[in-house]
């Protein structure tokens, strides 16, 4: 029986993935401060699009998964300048996570449905409520444990609602930028 060969990610993939790593780590160090419970405003959500759009499912989720690895051994690659395992940890660490689930969901929806623009945007639609799920749900958990449990609607209060609408824009954005760097990338 002939042997499968996995096809293997070039020079090229590689580079890109690498690019895009640091992209999203720089527009994460682009943030507004604001008090705590309040999660801090970034554009590592504009990063996260614009890796999926312009890379794809595959080497996009290869480029949110570095990101995270690197932010988790301790390279200042999150807001702030701040990196390691207590940020992943901590009680916005959520939502940073949440970018692996976002990207796995675009790459399985592209992957199934295919590649048309309505897809993309339809995927990243989704992957952000599902980025904003699991960041809701860890943020409410955090909070619990220890001893200030907080309300559903005021979590989102602090966490979601005041992000969707810059949200959308980032991805917005996002989509052009795509639209305009994806002949050079393929």
């Amino acid at each position: 029986m002939p042997e499968k060969t996995v096809p293997r990610l070039g020079i090229r993939d590689l580079t890109l993935i690498a690019l895009f790593t640091a992209l999203t780590a720089v527009c994460a160090w682009i943030s507004v401060p604001v008090p705590a419970p309040f999660v801090q405003f970034t554009m590592q959500t504009f990063a996260v699009f614009a890796v999926l759009l312009v890379l794809g499912g595959k080497r996009g989720t290869y480029a949110v998964t570095a990101y995270l690895l690197l932010g988790a051994v301790g390279a200042p690659v999150f807001s702030n300048f701040r990196g390691g395992l207590g940020v992943l940890l901590g009680t916005t660490g959520g939502y940073i996570l949440g970018f692996f689930f976002q990207a796995l969901l675009y790459w399985w929806m592209t992957a199934k449905l295919g590649e048309a623009l309505r897809v993309k945007i339809a995927a990243s639609v989704l992957g952000l409520a599902l980025c904003y799920a699991f960041g809701t749900a860890w943020y409410l958990v955090l909070y619990a444990q220890a001893g200030n449990p907080m309300g559903l609607m005021t979590a989102l209060g602090y966490c979601v609602f005041p992000f969707v609408i810059p949200d959308l824009l980032k991805l917005a954005l996002a989509a052009l930028l795509a639209r305009r760097i994806e002949k050079y990338v393929q």
